[in-house]
């Protein structure tokens, strides 16, 4: 499922997680990157590019003038403006797990489309 990982130092430290083509119909790249803190902040994007255009979403975790401390930015455009308050597991396993079901889901929908 994953092409590549690396740890990226540039910016803020994260790691990046680009995903096979092999899993999307239609020529997709898609990655997702991973931020988390010590004080269990965290910000989860994943990322689409088709040649008809740029599909991401957000799943967040940190204090904001914008909504409660667990949010959501939603796709296709994941914008701040559209952001809508969540609930995310407290546990980093978790986290992931459901972020990796989602992508899934997601990839699911895609060829159940064609």
């Amino acid at each position: 499922m994953f092409e590549s990982a690396e740890i990226v130092k540039e910016g803020k430290l994260h790691l990046r997680v680009e995903l096979s083509g092999d899993y999307y119909p239609n020529e997709a790249s898609a990655r997702f990157e991973i931020r988390w803190y010590r004080n269990d902040d965290f910000n989860f994007h994943y990322q689409e590019e088709r040649r008809d255009g740029v599909w991401k979403c957000r799943c967040d975790r940190h204090p904001n003038a914008h909504n409660s401390r667990d949010h959501f930015h939603p796709p296709p455009a994941a914008s701040r403006t559209d952001a809508e308050n969540a609930q995310w597991p407290d546990d980093h396993r978790d986290m992931s797990r459901l972020v990796l079901d989602h992508i899934e889901e997601r990839i699911e929908m895609l060829w159940e489309q064609q």
